[in-house]
């Protein structure tokens, strides 16, 4: 059996190279929302793949989105954006900008959470509380942890606006590791039960600005710990 060179490409690296490709071409505006890109022999012929590899490829960007096919009639890019690509880059993130995610994403959920709260929503809150402050808790890290992000969830919930919820719901693998940190990395400040109960309960009461105060007081001492951002540099002075 003769073994098969290191440098050959593959058939899933050569989809891979076409879905890059293509993406280059939404990136630089070549296609737009609402238009048809080329059919598939002359869409081969521009990526120097082979149709097969280009109907995968195809595939790919309609499973995430970015195009949609229309049976007889062509395909059409449906977003400029590919949200399949999104984990990867946040996976690339600091802490740092984890955290200043986040905590933009809970401050507005808690004044919304403060306006539009149900009877229902507050009890959801407050039963998410009280399981994050149990003491057992303490020594089962990953309970806290699920029981901590329980907390926000629900008020994410009680703001009733359903892209903010689905966005949280994206960013929750980047939420969960953000709480782990706070766990284990020393010398980085936790957020305390106390804090957690000033959120809820400004929500109870209906207070938007204090939600929000709370809301930000949760994570900005973590925020502080951290090593601050670098300034960037001046900018050349431009000679006379």
């Amino acid at each position: 059996m003769n073994p098969v060179s290191a440098s050959a490409p593959t058939r899933r690296s050569l989809v891979d190279v076409a879905v890059e490709k293509m993406r280059e071409r939404l990136e630089r505006g070549e296609w737009r929302v609402g238009a048809r890109i080329p059919v598939e022999t002359e869409l081969a012929a521009q990526l120097g793949v082979g149709r097969n590899t280009v109907r995968e490829a195809v595939r790919v960007l309609a499973y995430s989105g970015v195009l949609e096919v229309r049976q007889g009639d062509g395909t059409y890019v449906g977003s400029a954006v590919d949200a399949s690509d999104m984990p990867h880059e946040l996976s690339r993130a600091t802490l740092r900008e984890h955290l200043e995610v986040r905590a933009m994403l809970e401050v507005e959920a808690a004044r919304l959470a403060a306006r539009r709260r149900t009877p229902e929503d507050l009890e959801a809150i407050r039963a998410a509380l009280l399981l994050r402050g149990e003491r057992l808790n303490r020594r089962r890290p990953s309970v806290f942890v699920e029981h901590d992000l329980a907390f926000h969830r629900a008020v994410v919930a009680a703001a009733h606006n359903a892209a903010l919820a689905k966005l949280y719901q994206f960013f929750e693998r980047a939420v969960r590791s953000t709480v782990r940190a706070t766990l284990e990395l020393k010398g980085l400040p936790e957020p305390d039960y106390p804090a957690h109960v000033a959120v809820c309960e400004a929500i109870a009461r209906r207070n938007e600005q204090a939600a929000v105060e709370a809301a930000r007081a949760l994570l900005q001492p973590i925020l502080d710990s951290l090593d601050p951002v670098p300034a960037p540099p001046p900018a050349p002075k431009r000679g006379r």
